[in-house]
């Protein structure tokens, strides 16, 4: 069987590592230089975008923000999973809000803003303290910008003057305090049945994903439960096939969604080596329609990306538990070079492990690292 992947980082290449032992060949198109290629060496394959479609039997993508003409052929072939709404849905933190609002999921209270006129009925409604996030094109913190106080508000006024709001508007988010940052990610297949990975806890610095521990510590039955319920609600509503991530915030037992990735995605990194099925092989199995794999996690997983950085040890794959993903990239600032998964019996394991971890990476790309290894060890202290 054959399934093409709109996309062709390291998402692809890694779906094409975990479908091969299912006898499932994968291919990728570059969308920027509309060639088919193969996703881990790059070579360029004889054949057009067209013909891969209507060689294939499943249509996937890694990324959200994929030219739309790509995804109408995809989607008039009848092949694609998950489909063309869900993936807009996800480009489109307007379309996004639309959908969280219909299905009465709880989220940020926010403003759609489409005129810096809009800007001061924004304030007057939600506050002095606002993140404005572009509606496309926005990700690891990029297309964002906060006002504090109502001090500030001339100098954003200005700078979303040279913007054309009409055609990306922005979304003016209330900032509201949270516990800490979460993640469910889970898949649905086309007879509607849902399996999700236990919540992931996420460390985030300047905008990007440093850290995930799976499962998340002092996750209650309630708070699973809702993280499953949102995630079975908007899978239903999206008429989902795939693998779906729901990035949330949690205030005690109070769950708000804070987007959401119609894809695989870097908090569910932890899975290749922490869980039964990982959420590759998953996604694999889903849009094929391949019976669901087992979600269950094994010990606990520690994922920590790997940003803007080839200068470390790959002798760190001597700590028992330790694996290292690398992605072949051509190094630049923020950029995620690969990521490491560590797997223990145990938090405190976990921490003692990260420590060591510490002894090959240079520590100033790895901020996040030695606190969250001492709080994992405190925890079982």
């Amino acid at each position: 069987m054959k399934v093409l992947v709109f996309g062709a980082g390291q998402l692809a290449q890694m779906m094409y590592l975990a479908a091969a032992p299912l006898g499932v060949e994968v291919y990728a198109v570059d969308v920027v230089a509309r060639e088919v290629i193969n996703p881990v060496d790059k070579s360029k394959f004889d054949m057009s975008i067209e013909y891969a479609v209507s060689d294939v039997h499943v249509i996937t993508a890694e990324f959200e923000h994929v030219p739309e003409d790509l995804l109408d052929m995809a989607e008039k072939s009848g092949k694609l999973h998950p489909n063309m709404a869900a993936i807009l849905t996800g480009a489109d933190r307007v379309r996004e809000k639309y959908v969280l609002d219909t299905n009465n999921i709880q989220n940020c209270p926010h403003l759609i803003v489409s005129d810096v006129s809009d800007l001061d009925a924004a304030v007057q409604a939600l506050g002095e303290k606002i993140i404005f996030k572009a509606s496309r094109d926005g990700y690891d913190g990029y297309g964002q910008w906060r006002l504090i106080n109502s001090e500030e508000l001339p100098k954003l006024k200005h700078a979303f003057a040279s913007l054309d709001l009409k055609r990306v508007p922005l979304v003016a988010e209330k900032m509201l305090s949270f516990d800490r940052e979460i993640s469910i990610i889970g898949a649905r297949d086309a007879k509607g049945n849902v399996c999700c990975f236990d919540i992931a806890e996420n460390l985030h610095h300047e905008g990007q994903l440093h850290v995930s521990v799976a499962p998340a510590t002092a996750v209650s039955a309630a708070v699973q439960k809702q993280a499953e319920q949102i995630f079975e609600t908007l899978a239903n509503a999206l008429n989902y096939i795939g693998v779906l991530a729901v990035e949330l915030f949690q205030s005690g037992d109070e769950l708000l969604v804070n987007e959401i990735a119609p894809r695989v995605h870097n908090s569910g990194h932890w899975t290749q080596k922490g869980a039964d099925t990982c959420q590759f092989e998953q996604h694999i199995r889903a849009v094929l329609g391949f019976p669901l794999g087992d979600t269950a996690s094994k010990g606990v997983t520690a994922m920590i990306n790997i940003i803007g950085c080839t200068s470390f040890s790959r002798d760190l794959i001597s700590i028992p538990g330790c694996h290292l993903h690398w992605y072949g990239k051509e190094v630049r600032e923020k950029r995620k070079m690969g990521h490491i998964n560590v797997v223990a019996d145990s938090y405190r394991e976990l921490g003692e492990k990260l420590l060591l971890l510490l002894q090959y990476l240079p520590e100033e790309y790895f901020v996040l690292l030695r606190g969250e290894a001492q709080r994992l060890i405190a925890i079982e202290a």
